[in-house]
């Protein structure tokens, strides 16, 4: 079965930085498209970043330039830099890993404090 095991979150204050993590098993990670999600409250989810298993990257708009999605196939990990945060990043953060259908991971919290 597949498991998606995000960490990482927290919080922090404007400006400031985190680094998220999560964790795949039950999948042959090489071969999936990787990413992050956020949710806030009141919002539908939204894309944040996706890696292809080629290591190409996309970002949602609110993403590019501050935001970094990276993947360590040996470590079955995908991981998001998260840099010059803002209040408006406070959501809910999901990993997510695609090949033939979508699983997600139980999220984990990031605020960011004004």
């Amino acid at each position: 079965q597949v498991q998606l095991v995000e960490s990482g979150g927290g919080l922090v204050q404007a400006g400031g930085s985190l680094r998220l993590s999560c964790a795949a098993s039950g999948i042959t990670f090489s071969m999936y498209r990787m990413g992050w999600y956020r949710q806030a409250p009141g919002k539908q989810r939204e894309l944040v970043a996706v890696i292809t298993s080629s290591s190409s990257t996309n970002y949602g708009d609110s993403a590019k330039g501050r935001f970094t999605i990276s993947r360590d196939n040996a470590k079955n990990t995908v991981y998001l830099q998260m840099n010059s945060l803002k209040p408006e990043d406070t959501a809910v953060y999901y990993c997510n890993a695609y090949r033939w259908r979508n699983d997600w991971g139980q999220g984990t919290q990031v605020t960011v404090s004004s």
